[in-house]
């Protein structure tokens, strides 16, 4: 998502899922749509809200599930590529200041995410967060791989040794179709091994500053593909599948082996992303998560949603901790409950 999104590092494009199988009417509907279409079609504004000290009170354990770490230089270009192309990130930090600034205000526990917006790149970005959670139990750190990189999984096995715990990918930086040999590679690795794979899969939120069309690569009909032929894959796909809420809450109904997180999409932020309500959609397979530092509104806006949501406690406690807990392997969280 910075000037690194535009190289390729020499890798075709992604071939077309589509070519074999009959096209179907929302494939027909986006030929309608100018190619800008999407909810980042032009820079957004900030959203100038109040924010807290400290968690809202009242609410269980939190656990945020979607933090960005990047080194720097990287993390800059990454904030400047928001500021250019999607909204005014009210968060300037480095990675180890909003690390502090998250658990300062009471968030148990962070997952912290990264991608590789090219080959060659994975190795490196992978040390630098095993480093950032090296003897800290508050923080599970994830892997990144370029998909369809030499060495794939070489470079997967290595960052398991460092003690990382799943794998990040991200369609629109990374350009992959969610169908083809490059996703399904990652998928069977994670799955050989019962670690977790958070994917953007969703098709949401789309920019003419991506250098491909998400709403080509991704659908919730290829991810369902992939949960069928990965069932041992444990898969979350964030911000609730934005767009296509409606078929990722059918999905989690129907597949064990789906969760889902809640990031940006409660804010109420992105223009028509608004997903039925929370209490539409089944408890044990959502987890909450911000995308924070890269947010245009206060960190705790969507816990203060989820507060006021009338969810019963029960289902509070495991969107805002147990989930991820039991996704992501939370010894720390989990104690005896394992």
């Amino acid at each position: 998502m910075s000037e690194t999104d535009r190289h390729t590092g020499g890798r075709a494009k992604p071939t077309d899922p589509d070519a074999q199988r009959p096209r179907l009417q929302a494939d027909r509907e986006l030929d309608h749509l100018p190619a800008w279409a999407g909810a980042l079609a032009k820079p957004l504004g900030p959203l100038d809200d109040t924010e807290g000290d400290r968690i809202p009170p009242g609410l269980p354990p939190v656990v945020d599930s979607h933090v960005h770490v990047f080194p720097e230089p990287l993390m800059g270009a990454v904030r400047s590529w928001f500021h250019e192309h999607g909204w005014p990130v009210r968060y300037p930090l480095t990675s180890k200041e909003l690390i502090e600034y998250l658990l300062s205000r009471g968030v148990a526990h962070l997952v912290l995410l990264h991608y590789a917006h090219r080959p060659g790149m994975a190795r490196d970005l992978n040390r630098y967060v095993a480093d950032l959670c090296r003897g800290d139990p508050r923080l599970t750190g994830l892997a990144t791989v370029f998909p369809g990189e030499d060495g794939t999984e070489d470079i997967l096995d290595e960052a398991v040794e460092l003690g990382l715990k799943g794998v990040k990918l991200h369609t629109h930086v990374q350009c992959f179709d969610v169908g083809g040999p490059e996703a399904r590679r990652v998928c069977r690795w994670c799955a050989d091994r019962g670690l977790p794979l958070v994917a953007h899969f969703g098709r949401e939120p789309k920019s003419p500053a991506y250098r491909c069309d998400p709403h080509r690569l991704c659908s919730a009909a290829r991810v369902e593909a992939l949960l069928q032929g990965f069932p041992e894959l444990r898969l979350c796909v964030p911000h609730l599948g934005a767009d296509e809420f409606e078929a990722y809450r059918e999905l989690i109904e129907q597949y064990e082996n789906l969760w889902l997180d809640t990031t940006m999409v409660l804010a109420g932020y992105l223009p028509g992303l608004e997903p039925p309500p929370l209490n539409e959609f089944r408890a044990d397979r959502v987890m909450y998560g911000t995308d924070f530092c890269n947010l245009p509104f206060a960190w705790d806006r969507e816990l203060r949603v989820l507060a006021g949501s009338g969810l019963e406690q029960e289902h509070l406690g495991a969107i805002l901790w147990r989930n991820a807990a039991e996704f992501f392997s939370i010894d720390a969280l989990l104690g005896d409950q394992r």
